[in-house]
């Protein structure tokens, strides 16, 4: 079906008031039928329903509307692909709300990864780490040094605050910067930009989290660190994390929280991503940690302790949390050595890993290791 078939099933829809509808991602296989729908737009879209909006997403030439729920969409074959805009969750693993800091302000995954080590060498200076994440506690002590304004993907005339807590957790491993009074983060000279595309719930739609990916190419993000997942492929996501990686820009994303051995969640399993297992202190594979060939890294990621909502500390376990511990030391290594592609990072975190411990682990994939990550970059 064309173009102009498809404007007519989606002025109808808009025009109806009581037929079921679903989110859908469509997209346009050539740029010259993308650019004629744009065009179409404004007599298509009312302005007045803001749950109708049909939302751009010019990265991949798509977009997400709303179209009839019992629609069969085979009849869109060939020039338009449509696929349904899924939920994703961020990685919420078990939580345990802490009021008091440990270890003297460096948290023990800081340290087990040999974090604090380098900071003579690179404090991860400028280098801007992307959070697309619940947002991010703008208040919080420990990192007022370390935010950008970032951008508020669900009302874009606010800033990106966090009111599920999960985001400001990821943002205080990557670069809380408050010591000696609060904690410190991987990269405490790093700079974070919070994307916020999920709801108070942690909760997003594919369609928010391609034009997060969208903000920080557009802004020149060196990394996005993307603590969260789904069970089902999606081509529109993987268009983005595509063009994020051939505009140089590195994704790192958690694994998953079902403790499975030959399973991982999207967009972690991409291979355009660097996709992260947890570990515990004993540097074992946590319990809950997906595992197998699918890992590139695991770092710790349980029992974490980081910033919270409201000027807090929390204490959490997942994925997420081993996920911004490897943002953290990507953000280390490439203001030590700018440019690295993401291939290259990639195959220097691979190469510099601490063996595990356990009779199962394999021994070609092991745990994340700055000291050893800079000694690699340094011969090469």
């Amino acid at each position: 079906m064309d173009t102009a078939a498809f404007i007519r099933l989606l002025q109808d829809t808009m025009a109806c008031t009581d037929t079921a509808t679903v989110k859908r991602i469509v997209r346009f296989q050539h740029a010259s039928d993308y650019r004629h729908f744009l065009q179409q737009l404004p007599a298509i879209e009312p302005s007045s329903s803001p749950r109708k909006k049909i939302r751009q997403m010019p990265i991949i030439r798509a977009v997400s509307c709303r179209l009839p729920a019992d629609e069969t969409l085979e009849r869109f074959g060939g020039r338009i692909w449509i696929e349904k805009d899924c939920k994703i969750s961020v990685h919420h693993g078990s939580q345990v709300h802490k009021s008091a800091m440990v270890d003297r302000g460096i948290p023990w995954g800081v340290n087990q990864i040999k974090a604090p080590q380098a900071w003579s060498t690179t404090t991860g200076l400028r280098v801007k780490v992307g959070v697309i994440d619940t947002g991010v506690d703008f208040s919080h002590p420990d990192l007022r040094q370390s935010l950008s304004r970032g951008i508020n993907l669900l009302n874009r005339s606010m800033l990106p605050h966090d009111d599920n807590g999960h985001g400001t957790h990821i943002a205080g491993t990557i670069a809380a910067a408050n010591q000696p009074q609060g904690m410190i983060g991987v990269a405490p000279r790093a700079l974070i930009s919070p994307v916020k595309a999920f709801d108070h719930n942690g909760s997003a739609f594919v369609s928010d989290i391609i034009l997060g990916i969208e903000w920080c190419i557009r802004n020149r993000m060196d990394v996005i660190n993307m603590s969260f997942g789904m069970k089902t492929k999606s081509k529109a996501l993987l268009g983005a994390v595509i063009n994020a990686y051939n505009a140089g820009v590195i994704i790192v994303a958690s694994s998953g929280n079902d403790g499975k051995r030959r399973s991982v969640d999207y967009p972690a399993r991409y291979p355009q991503t660097i996709s992260v297992g947890a570990t515990n202190k004993l540097r074992r594979i946590a319990p809950f940690s997906n595992r197998g060939i699918y890992i590139d890294v695991y770092a710790p990621g349980d029992k974490i302790v980081s910033s919270w909502i409201r000027g807090k500390y929390n204490e959490m376990s997942g994925t997420s949390m081993a996920t911004s511990h490897v943002s953290g030391a990507i953000a280390l290594l490439l203001a030590h050595r700018p440019g690295l592609t993401p291939a290259e990072i990639k195959t220097i975190i691979k190469r510099s890993v601490q063996p595990l411990r356990g009779r199962r682990a394999r021994r070609t994939v092991g745990e994340l290791d700055v000291m050893r990550m800079m000694q690699v970059v340094d011969k090469t």
